[in-house]
């Protein structure tokens, strides 16, 4: 089997060390000083999993390496613009594209494309919808420096075909993962693995930007505990209305989240580095869907107006 991952950062490139690590062929795009790391022999983890070093083929651009089996999209949602003509190639040489992305995906929907991931549906058009798989991370981990990964917050990565079915290509993926010391359990509802996560991605990021306070801190805040809930359920009630029941409630979210160490959301981390927010797939495409459903949104619609003027001013 051979995998591309795209967008070795921190997730990306925990991914890829491990499945290298169990022997499955592995190439890598990533930039800056942490391509330049890994181009020199360089990709180190620290992980649940043990510390260790891979050296992976690495590059720039995708079309620099032979369309592979698979491609996991492990890079941020407004990152695609540059990164859509990278996947042509990998395109017609008929490869599978599993996303591993935060928020609601592109291919969320197959009749209409959300305008605020993938405007004029570039993306829709581009990339076949059969040939798409699903995925969501929990997991959490951070560049230490260029080419050394520190992974922690679980080994779980459910990946689910968007039509339900197990396919010989899924299992043969969840296989490769097990084999590298991954959970990708294979789950016939995947739109309902990633609203569970969504719901709480959309309360905690977005006021965690606006606060500068970490998970645990607004959890027990008395006055911010009732907001946090209440988009929680705004949150449930979109992804109701167009069809999915996550099978969960705003109580039992927060509580869950009441077990994630007392830190700082990827988003917080972002906007403290002055990169740009992840944004759009998390709160700009729940206020489309509540928009084209008529689902009342109104705590989600400011904390992300909100979101969205600050980040205009501070991120690059």
């Amino acid at each position: 089997m051979k995998v591309a991952v795209f967008g070795a950062g921190a997730i990306g490139g925990f991914i890829a060390a491990a499945l290298a690590r169990a022997g499955t062929e592995v190439c890598v795009v990533a930039r800056g000083p942490h391509l330049r790391a890994v181009q020199s022999g360089r990709l180190r983890v620290h992980s649940e999993i043990g510390d260790f070093s891979v050296d992976v083929p690495a590059a720039a651009d995708l079309r620099e390496f032979e369309p592979p089996d698979y491609v996991l999209l492990t890079f941020k949602s407004h990152q695609w613009r540059a990164a859509l003509p990278q996947l042509e190639r990998a395109i017609a040489g008929g490869s599978v594209f599993v996303t591993l992305q935060n928020g609601l995906p592109f291919w969320y929907s197959k009749e209409y494309a959300l305008e605020s991931i993938d405007p004029g549906g570039r993306i829709r058009s581009a990339i076949p919808y059969e040939r798409i798989i699903g995925g969501v991370v929990h997991a959490s981990g951070r560049i230490v420096e260029p080419g050394i990964v520190h992974q922690s917050g679980g080994m779980l990565y459910p990946i689910g075909e968007l039509d339900g079915r197990t396919t010989e290509r899924i299992e043969a993926l969840a296989h490769e993962f097990r084999r590298a010391g991954l959970r990708a359990p294979i789950e016939p509802e995947i739109r309902r693995n990633i609203w569970k996560k969504l719901v709480n991605n959309l309360a905690l990021n977005l006021v965690s930007v606006l606060t500068r306070a970490t998970v645990g801190t607004m959890l027990r805040d008395p006055g911010v505990r009732p907001l946090l809930r209440a988009i929680v359920e705004e949150g449930l009630a979109v992804a109701r209305a167009t069809g999915i029941d996550p099978g969960v409630d705003a109580d039992e979210r927060l509580q869950w989240a009441e077990h994630i160490a007392d830190v700082k959301t990827s988003m917080l981390q972002d906007l403290e580095a002055g990169k740009r927010l992840e944004l759009e797939p998390i709160g700009g495409a729940v206020v489309e869907l509540a928009e084209r459903y008529a689902v009342a949104v109104p705590h989600t619609q400011t904390v992300y107006a909100l979101t969205k003027l600050l980040e205009a001013s501070v991120c690059r």
